[in-house]
């Protein structure tokens, strides 16, 4: 697996080296290469955990058979949060396209207002 995700702090003009990892994953040794080693290993835990968990609700030990059940609970998990977002991206548009309106009624009013003391 290469890794190309890059951290904020690293310069766009150059580019990061990728270093080598190694993880643990369902009693596995994985060679990973990528640019940052602390979260490669982080997504490693997360996958270990999830496999565990799998195992152990499930009582199976055939390891690609959890591999591909713990693969369904992480994609279920990225679908329902892709959900929640498209849901707060939705209201948080509506928000902003309402906060606009207002905002021009309310500049509409002032306009007035001065126009008014303008006049008298």
């Amino acid at each position: 697996m290469d890794e190309t995700r890059e951290s904020p702090e690293m310069n766009a003009a150059q580019p990061a080296t990728p270093e080598s990892i190694s993880v643990d994953i369902y009693d596995q040794v994985y060679h990973l290469r990528g640019t940052d080693p602390a979260y490669i290993d982080q997504l490693a835990q997360s996958v270990d955990a999830k496999m565990r968990a799998v195992s152990a609700q499930g009582g199976t030990v055939d390891s690609l058979r959890v591999a591909v059940l713990a693969a369904l609970n992480i994609a279920d998990e990225l679908a329902t949060l892709r959900q929640r977002y498209d849901a707060l991206a939705g209201s948080v548009s509506q928000s902003q396209t309402t906060m606009r309106s207002r905002a021009g009624s309310l500049a509409g009013m002032l306009d007035e207002v001065l126009e008014d003391r303008k006049a008298g």
